[in-house]
């Protein structure tokens, strides 16, 4: 274990345990022993990670003396899907059991694992099967319910194991979505860098420095990364793990989530790659997500805050009814439509106070700018490292064209009531024509037409 990873277990509300490096999947029986004392286990996988580790982890634990319902695993890899339905089925399999479930899980199957077993007021462990996401040690779980996405709260593992040689062995596409997953780290930094500037929600420094000053590192080298290479896979993995330890001392995803998650988060609720094989995973999508939002980022660098028209802005903001007629009207799915209002009403400022706010976003822009400045990258390093990692890094690469593209821009600042650029330029009135900009000639998008 790092010495960043011990610091953050000291304040974690959960985690008490995390055991990572080479070899160390046969130490599970250990860990579960110290975590949960007289306990029985079960084991949830799916075929996939079980033939990763699930019969080494099962071994493990009857070494070390536990006594072991059978395991449950998925056929396939239907968890691939964060649906809700899935969480019962796992739910319901616990209920009746006197067990502690140890989830051989990467990605979504953890998330199903750690609802179940929240909803039923047990704690659980995982062993992580790829350095596929960031939700390993973070408190809440992504996962669809009635048509929409959001972080549902429940605890964080108990304790984790971390094998970088099973990691490393992973897929390389699941590296590659955990990479993905991870880069949006640093524009997401930037909208709560703005929120923070604008006193809408404070950066927590002890959080902060939890993600973001051991982010460039995780990320440096995308091509050990995919090699699976021991030393690389284990600086994204702690990134990854820091990232979901964030999250658990927040009690929330905003550490690790900014704008450049809902791109992600909008085509999962429409299904988009669901039906592929293997399915489109959610950091593939983060991955466009965090272009699509560097490459906005750029254009707000340029801006010239002094031509913004304060009574022009104040004159066209919408009142609540306007405001929910566009979002009605980019939301074509009515479960994702009702909930997108109820998120952007959320964090609607009233006509009456919309003046202060654009004054505000104007006297402290300078500020904004520095700040995000000194944060961001490119949309060209950011497609740079993820294609050498091996990820997709441009949206025809996923199946999406530049009108769907440019709808999701909308579309991501309906979709969560969490505070980041795209509603700063959406209350200076100005959001529309920082979009349709990177759509002309000069723009990200109208220069980079197809993968290159």
């Amino acid at each position: 274990m790092s010495e960043l990873i011990e610091q953050a277990l000291q304040t974690a509300t959960d985690t008490k345990d995390i055991v990572t490096g080479s070899g160390v999947v046969d130490r599970a029986g250990e860990v579960f022993v110290k975590n949960f004392p007289g306990k029985r286990a079960i084991i949830v996988a799916d075929e996939n990670t079980w033939a990763a580790a699930g019969e080494a982890v099962q071994k493990s634990l009857t070494d070390a003396g536990v006594e072991q319902e059978e395991p449950f695993i998925f056929p396939g890899t239907p968890t691939l899907y964060a649906g809700y339905e899935n969480v019962t089925t796992v739910r319901e399999h616990l209920k009746p059991l006197d067990a502690v479930a140890c989830s051989v899980a990467s990605g979504t199957l953890n998330d199903l694992t750690k609802l179940a077993s929240g909803e039923l007021g047990r704690p659980y462990m995982n062993v992580c099967t790829a350095a596929s996401m960031d939700g390993y040690a973070a408190f809440g779980a992504s996962i669809t319910r009635d048509g929409f996405k959001i972080t549902r709260n429940c605890p964080a593992p108990a304790a984790l194991v971390a094998d970088l040689d099973v990691m490393g062995a992973a897929p390389k596409r699941l590296t590659a979505t955990g990479y993905g997953d991870l880069i949006e780290k640093i524009p997401g930094g930037a909208d709560w860098l703005v929120a923070d500037e604008l006193g809408v929600e404070a950066v927590d420094d002890y959080v902060w420095n939890l993600v973001q000053p051991g982010l460039r590192d995780a990320l440096a080298d995308p091509e050990g990364c995919a090699a699976g290479e021991p030393e690389a896979i284990g600086r994204l993995a702690e990134g990854l793990l820091m990232s979901g330890l964030a999250m658990q001392a927040h009690q929330s995803s905003r550490p690790a989530s900014g704008a450049g998650h809902n791109f992600s988060h909008q085509w999962e609720m429409e299904g988009h790659g669901l039906d592929w094989e293997p399915p489109l995973s959610h950091g593939n999508k983060v991955g466009i997500g965090t272009v699509a939002s560097c490459a906005l980022y750029e254009k707000v660098l340029e801006l010239d805050i002094d031509s913004v028209d304060l009574d022009a802005a104040v004159a066209a903001w919408p009142d609540p009814d306007a405001n929910d007629a566009r979002v009605e009207a980019l939301q074509d799915i009515p479960a994702i439509r009702e909930a997108a209002l109820q998120q952007s009403r959320g964090k609607y400022v009233e006509p009456s106070q919309i003046r202060e706010r654009v004054e505000q976003i104007k006297q402290h822009w300078p500020a904004i700018i520095q700040r995000v400045r000194e944060q961001l990258i490119t949309a060209e390093e950011a497609a740079s490292l993820l294609k050498r990692v091996g990820a997709p890094y441009h949206p025809e690469m996923i199946g999406i064209d530049q009108d769907k593209l440019k709808k999701t821009y909308f579309q991501a600042q309906t979709i969560r009531s969490r505070y980041t650029m795209f509603d700063t330029l959406q209350e200076l009135g100005i959001f529309g024509d920082v979009v349709e900009s990177l759509f002309q000639p000069g723009g990200y998008w109208h220069e980079h037409p197809t993968p290159q």
